[in-house]
């Protein structure tokens, strides 16, 4: 009798992470910070991790070539089976580490293990082709091919393509299949001499001078990371606070603070404001409380729907961002099962909230006062077309460039002259700000700033 395969604690926590963001009761980043990872060892956590979302990141292509290798190929497949054959697919194809028939083995147990013994010959079957089919570099010559070499939704790409054209479309795809640089914030310059001695290798950041990408070395052994001196953010989440963090402001709004990273540099750059911020979800509230702890004699907390809270908030604060929820798409490298769940019609009710917000926000603000609208969605619905909007029905707003800002944080020592060079070049004909994928090494973002008229 055959003995029946061990399944490591890596292939296993990552199975059942897929299994249920394949069924949509949960998000991969919330997953991966769970305790049934934290409980993995170092090395399996890495593992772990890499599965997830690598699996998530090729889906598209894998589904594709796992499909022409069943014998009926528009076949249903039960959802323990399809996950078990992407992560030995995903194994097989993009983890030249990963032994063969670890790949293979492991994920015929998991599909038996699941209780679909019947489906395990299949699997078995299905994955020793993939094993033996040569790879053959990918065509890119059409959208088609471009989605399905990249792993994107072929309705996407199409947008891109047509907003952004063909090469940017190609680097905003890119940008979705590869793990986001990890990137910190510096509460003094000192503390990087301070991480570069604890064995931390450290880049500058493209952008910001507080920036650092990490290249190598665990940030949180560090006391600097501890004692909360250095902390996780993307460049581009950064900079949309640099350019929020107007000098002078006196009473700041955060419209949507949690988790609240942007928040934090608000009261870090605007040291004589108060700042409220709002949040509807009570849960992540209380993260963004203790995120602020430092500052509570400034902030002030309001749980609830921004557009309700605003109607008793009056209309005398000087700043509000408006950080709006939104489809995301900005971030497929970082949330890459966004691709998978995202459809068409979703943008439309998206900008319905996104317009409804950034109403509410100018209505806060004091004649002469500013409101910052940011997104990190790459589509026209939920940016352009959303300022358009508001501003059509708000004579007493008026949208203004933000060339004049990046200028002043230029100025002041905050953004890298090659960088604020580089993003006046990422200024649209409006003045707003867009970060494509690809061209930083950010997330996507689209910013625009307005002023109440008197």
């Amino acid at each position: 009798m055959k003995a029946r395969a061990t399944i490591s604690a890596a292939r296993k926590a990552a199975y059942k992470i897929l299994l249920q963001v394949e069924r949509g009761s949960s998000h991969s980043d919330d997953l991966l910070r769970g305790r049934e990872i934290d409980a993995l060892s170092k090395p399996d956590r890495h593992l772990a991790t890499a599965l997830v979302l690598g699996v998530l990141r090729w889906q598209v292509a894998l589904d594709r070539q796992l499909r022409l290798l069943l014998n009926k190929p528009n076949a249903k497949v039960d959802a323990e089976v399809m996950v078990a054959l992407r992560l030995g697919a995903f194994q097989l194809l993009h983890m030249d580490r990963i032994p063969a028939r670890a790949a293979i083995d492991e994920s015929v147990e998991l599909a038996k293990q699941a209780g679909h013994k019947f489906a395990s010959g299949m699997v078995n079957a299905v994955l020793r082709k993939v094993a033996a089919v040569p790879r053959i570099d990918p065509r890119e010559e059409t959208t088609a091919e471009l989605a399905l070499s990249h792993a994107h939704p072929q309705w996407l790409v199409e947008r891109w393509v047509e907003n952004f054209g063909l090469d940017a479309a190609r680097a905003i795809c890119r940008h979705g299949l590869e793990q986001p640089a990890q990137t910190i914030r510096l509460a003094r310059p000192e503390v990087e001499a301070e991480l570069i001695e604890a064995g931390i290798q450290l880049e500058a950041g493209e952008l910001l001078q507080c920036a650092r990408a990490v290249l190598s070395g665990d940030i949180t052994a560090t006391a600097a990371f501890t004692e909360g001196r250095v902390r996780f953010q993307d460049e581009g989440s950064q900079l949309i606070a640099e350019l929020a963090a107007i000098p002078g402001a006196k009473s700041i709004v955060d419209c949507c603070a949690a988790p609240g990273g942007k928040t934090l540099i608000l009261a870090e750059r605007c040291g004589d404001a108060t700042l409220v911020a709002c949040e509807a979800s009570a849960s992540r509230m209380a993260d963004l409380q203790a995120r602020l702890s430092g500052f509570d004699d400034r902030v002030e907390y309001r749980q609830g729907n921004f557009v309700e809270l605003a109607d008793e908030m009056g209309s005398d604060f000087d700043l509000a961002l408006v950080d709006a929820p939104c489809s995301g798409t900005g971030t497929l490298g970082r949330n890459p099962e966004i691709r998978h769940r995202l459809r068409v019609e979703d943008l439309a009710r998206q900008a319905e909230r996104q317009r409804a917000l950034l109403r509410a926000a100018l209505r806060t603000v004091r004649p002469g006062g500013s409101v910052i609208y940011s997104t990190c969605s790459l589509e026209p619905e939920e940016n352009e077309q959303v300022v358009a909007a508001v501003l059509a029905e708000t004579p007493d707003a008026k949208k203004r460039s933000l060339e004049t800002r990046i200028e002043a944080l230029r100025e002041a020592g905050i953004l890298t002259p090659a960088g604020s060079e580089r993003l006046m070049e990422s200024l649209t004909p409006e003045g707003a700000l867009r970060l494509l994928p690809g061209v930083f090494g950010t997330d996507g973002f689209f910013v625009a700033t307005f002023q109440r008229l008197p």
